[in-house]
């Protein structure tokens, strides 16, 4: 059943962000193209943050897009991130995490919209609505991600809802009140403080969505619209889905996921 919220439209100009890296090169021209298609606001700029290869590159290019290398974003890069098991390596995926805290620098309008690289929205979304951000939502969470919320800003989560679902909407200047909120509290850099504080035994130990969305319901709970985000995960290559049944199954869900969870299991060296 379609929400009335889908009915609407913003006038609100907002930016997109999308970190990517070669492995989502399937994906991102339909998540590029599903942004241009269902989100009811005046689009600016989409910025693609990625390592610097060629192919990327072509298809910002292709796509009319605004490539940026993700090494001259932060003043660290992914391989001063050590996050990883002997069994799983999750040092890009908190790199990509800070790549996207780190929108406030890389945007110019108010507001911009951070949705990954493997999402592709399939029922149109609109983000503000009068003066308040709509957030999609879900009911789940990993525990970890409250545990360094707290280390971190030295109060429980509150919110009802989990914020992590895949994409979500920044508000330029809130965005700068939490990290310097982060960075005041440990002083140090707000990433340095992240990388610090999460307990990098545990596989999901930070969620940059969680953290924002719980920071903002915290000053004003009154402020933020909670939807269900209604994702759903696909195992499928995103090239096979046809049309059809993306329609029959936008009646039931907002986006589509299609992760490839298996990138984080480390590859035992050759001997």
């Amino acid at each position: 059943m379609l929400d009335p919220i889908e009915s609407i439209s913003s006038k609100e100009k907002i930016d997109v962000l999308i970190p990517a890296i070669t492995k989502d090169l399937k994906t991102l021209p339909y998540v590029i193209d599903a942004v241009r298609k269902q989100v009811k606001h005046p689009i600016g700029s989409i910025l693609i943050v990625a390592p610097k290869q060629n192919k990327i590159r072509e298809l910002c290019r292709r796509k009319g897009c605004r490539f940026i290398d993700e090494n001259t974003v932060l003043p660290i890069t992914k391989k001063n991130i050590h996050y990883r098991s002997k069994k799983w390596e999750r040092s890009g995926w908190l790199f990509q995490q800070l790549l996207k805290m780190s929108g406030d620098t890389l945007c110019t309008s108010k507001y911009f919209l951070v949705i990954d690289a493997d999402t592709v929205l399939i029922r149109p979304h609109v983000f503000r609505t009068g003066n308040k951000t709509l957030f999609y939502c879900r009911k789940w969470s990993q525990p970890e991600y409250f545990k360094t919320y707290r280390k971190l800003l030295g109060k429980k989560a509150a919110a009802p809802m989990s914020f992590v679902t895949h994409y979500m909407l920044f508000e330029r200047s809130k965005l700068q009140q939490l990290k310097r909120a982060i960075a005041s509290k440990h002083h140090t850099r707000w990433y340095s403080a992240i990388i610090r504080k999460m307990d990098k035994s545990k596989q999901f130990a930070f969620s940059e969505f969680e953290t924002y969305g719980n920071f903002l319901y915290s000053k004003n709970p009154s402020g933020l619209v909670l939807k269900s985000a209604l994702n759903k995960s696909i195992g499928t290559n995103i090239a096979q889905i046809t049309q059809k049944q993306i329609k029959t199954q936008s009646r039931r869900y907002r986006s589509f996921s299609f992760h490839m969870r298996k990138d984080y299991v480390r590859k035992a060296k050759m001997r």
